[in-house]
C-alpha cells in the first residue's frame, strides 16, 4: 500500500515569533518558514537594513501573516530592550525568539584586527546573550512557556582557519544556550540551538566568489551548499510542539559539512 501523506496544520499557528537578524539570509529564511507555518513574525535587523527588511515584511504579509519590522543593533541593550517592548506592544505577546544575528571578520589570529574581532564578539556573542536573556524575561513573566533558539554554528567544533573570533563566539553561545536551557526548566521553556553548516547567504558571498561556491558547494557530501530554508525548517521544528521535550540539545544541519572539513577542497 502506497503511504499518503495528508496536510497537516499548521504548527505554529497562533504564535509570535521574533527572529534577529532577519532582513536577509539565514534569519529571513526562518522568518518565512515560520509564517508558512502561521506564526506572525517580527523582523530585526540593523537601520540600514531598513528597504530590505520592509522586502520580507512583504513576503510575510503575502503568506497572510502579520509582520513588523523593528530596526536595533543587538550588542546595544537599550536598543534590545526597545525591540522586545515595540514586539509585545505591537502584538501583546511573545512566543518564540530565535537569537540569529551574527557578524564575522575573517583573518588568521596573528594578522586579525582588534576592531574586528570585537565587533565579531559583540555581535554573534554578546548580542546573543542580550537577545536570550530578554526574551527568557519575557516569556517567564507570561507564564505560558515558549521557544528560544540560537543560531550557532559547526564552527562552535570545527577550529576553521581565519574565523577564530566567529568560532569562539559561537562556542559560547552554545554553551549558553545549554545553561539557559537548565536555567528554565522550571519555567518550560526550551532553549536549543542550530548548527549550520556552509550556508549560501549574502554574508558569506562577501568573502566568497560565486565561482568559489558552485565548484566547492558541488563537493560537500549532499552536493550543494545549504539554503537559508534548510535552517528555517529546522527552525520551525524547533518551535513547534513537536520538540515540547527538546531543550538543550543541538540540531546539526549541514548536509555533512563537518565531513567535508576533513576533506581537500580546492
Amino acid at each position: 500500500m502506497k503511504f499518503q501523506q495528508t496536510p497537516s496544520a499548521q504548527r505554529l499557528a497562533g504564535k509570535i515569533a521574533l527572529v534577529t537578524g532577519s532582513a536577509r539570509g539565514i534569519g529571513r529564511g526562518i522568518a518565512l518558514c515560520m509564517a508558512e507555518e502561521g506564526a506572525d513574525i517580527v523582523i530585526n535587523d540593523l537601520p540600514q537594513q531598513a528597504a530590505i527588511a520592509q522586502e520580507t515584511v512583504r513576503e510575510i504579509e503575502a503568506l497572510g501573516r502579520r509582520a513588523l519590522f523593528c530596526a536595533a543593533d543587538v550588542t546595544d541593550r537599550a536598543q534590545v530592550a526597545a525591540l522586545f517592548q515595540s514586539a509585545i506592544q505591537h502584538f501583546g505577546r511573545l512566543d518564540i525568539a530565535v537569537a540569529n544575528a551574527a557578524y564575522s571578520d575573517r583573518k588568521l589570529v596573528i594578522d586579525a584586527d582588534w576592531a574586528g574581532v570585537l565587533r565579531t564578539i559583540e555581535v554573534s556573542q554578546f548580542g546573543v546573550f542580550h537577545i536570550c536573556q530578554a526574551a527568557a524575561q519575557h516569556m517567564v513573566k507570561q507564564g505560558e512557556g515558549g521557544k528560544i533558539i540560537i543560531t550557532a554554528s559547526v564552527l562552535a567544533e570545527v577550529p576553521s582557519l581565519t574565523s577564530s573570533a566567529y568560532n569562539m563566539a559561537k562556542a559560547a553561545v552554545t554553551h549558553l544556550g545549554r545553561t539557559l536551557a537548565n536555567e528554565l526548566l522550571p519555567h518550560h521553556i526550551n532553549v536549543n540551538m542550530i548548527n549550520p553548516g556552509w550556508i549560501d547567504t549574502p554574508g558569506e558571498r562577501k568573502f566568497t566568489s560565486d565561482a568559489d561556491i558552485q565548484r566547492l558547494g558541488a563537493k560537500l557530501p549532499w552536493g550543494r551548499m545549504g539554503q537559508p530554508r534548510d535552517i528555517g525548517r529546522a527552525a520551525v521544528y524547533l518551535a513547534s510542539a513537536d520538540a515540547d521535550y527538546v531543550t538543550g540539545s543541538t540540531l546539526t544541519v549541514d548536509g555533512g559539512y563537518r565531513t567535508a572539513m576533513t576533506l581537500k577542497l580546492e
